[in-house]
C-alpha cells in the first residue's frame, strides 16, 4: 500500500512536469500561472504545492530532468585515470549538442530557458539556479582541460579557464542560434566539425617523426635549432 502511494505520488509529479514542459512552451514562463498548469494537468493546485514550493522550483525540477544527466557527465573530465581528457570533453560537448537535435524534451526544455522564460520577479531564483550551473560546468570543463595538459595533451600556453568559457559560449551559442532559427546550420551533421575546429587549436601537435630526427642531426652537429617560418630563407650557403 506504502508502494503504491508512492508510485503514485511520483506519477503525478511527472504528469506534472510534463504538463508544465508543455504550457511553458505554449505560452511563455510569465504567462503560465501554477493554476493554468493545475487545469491543464487535470490535478488540483494543493497537488502542485505537495510537490513544488512554487512556480520557480517546479521550473527548477523541470530544468533538471534534462540538465543533471549531462552536468553529471561532465563531472569526470577531471578524472586522472582518463586516457586523452580532451577527447572526454569533446565527448561532453557533442552529447549536449546531439541531445539538443535528437532528444525532442531536452530541445522544449532549452526553448523555453533559452527563449521563453524571464528570469525576474518569482523566477529570480531560477537566474541564480542557471548561473551555478553555468559555473559548476566551467569548473568540469576547466577540470577536464588542467588534466589534459597534465598529460601533455594540450598545447603549451594554453589558459585552461578561458578554454573552458571558449567551449562554453560556443556550444551555448549553437544551442540558442540552432532552437530559435534550426535552418541555422544543420547541427546534427555539423556539430563535430565545429567543435574540432575549436578543440583542434587547444591540442598538442605531435612532432612528426621527420621534424624529430632533422632536430636529433642538427642538435648532434651543434648548429642552432631555428624556429619554422613560412619564407624560405634566401641567399644561404
Amino acid at each position: 500500500m506504502v508502494r503504491r502511494t508512492r508510485d503514485e505520488a511520483l506519477e503525478t509529479r511527472n504528469k506534472i512536469l510534463d504538463t508544465a514542459e508543455r504550457v511553458f512552451s505554449e505560452r511563455g514562463v510569465s504567462h503560465t500561472s501554477l493554476a493554468d498548469i493545475a487545469h491543464a494537468a487535470g490535478v488540483t493546485r494543493g497537488a502542485i504545492y505537495w510537490h513544488f514550493r512554487n512556480k520557480a522550483d517546479l521550473f527548477d525540477a523541470m530544468m533538471n530532468r534534462v540538465v543533471l544527466p549531462m552536468e553529471e557527465m561532465a563531472q569526470r573530465a577531471g578524472d586522472a585515470t582518463l586516457d586523452d581528457p580532451l577527447a572526454y570533453v569533446r565527448g561532453c560537448a557533442l552529447n549536449v549538442l546531439e541531445r539538443v537535435v535528437r532528444d525532442p524534451q531536452c530541445r522544449r526544455v532549452f526553448e523555453i530557458c533559452c527563449h521563453k522564460c524571464e528570469y525576474v520577479n518569482e523566477m529570480s531564483q531560477v537566474r541564480d539556479r542557471h548561473i551555478e550551473g553555468r559555473n559548476a560546468c566551467l569548473s568540469h570543463i576547466e577540470a577536464g582541460l588542467r588534466n589534459a595538459a597534465a598529460k601533455g595533451v594540450l598545447a603549451r600556453g594554453v589558459n585552461p579557464r578561458n578554454a573552458a568559457v571558449g567551449l562554453h559560449a560556443l556550444v551555448d551559442g549553437l544551442i540558442m542560434n540552432w532552437i530559435l532559427d534550426p535552418g541555422y546550420l544543420p547541427l546534427d551533421k555539423e556539430a563535430g566539425r565545429i567543435v574540432d575546429l575549436y578543440l583542434d587549436g587547444l591540442r598538442r601537435a605531435p612532432r612528426s617523426p621527420a621534424a624529430k630526427q632533422k632536430r636529433s642531426r642538427r642538435t648532434v652537429r651543434g648548429e642552432p635549432v631555428e624556429p619554422r617560418t613560412g619564407y624560405a630563407r634566401q641567399g644561404r650557403r
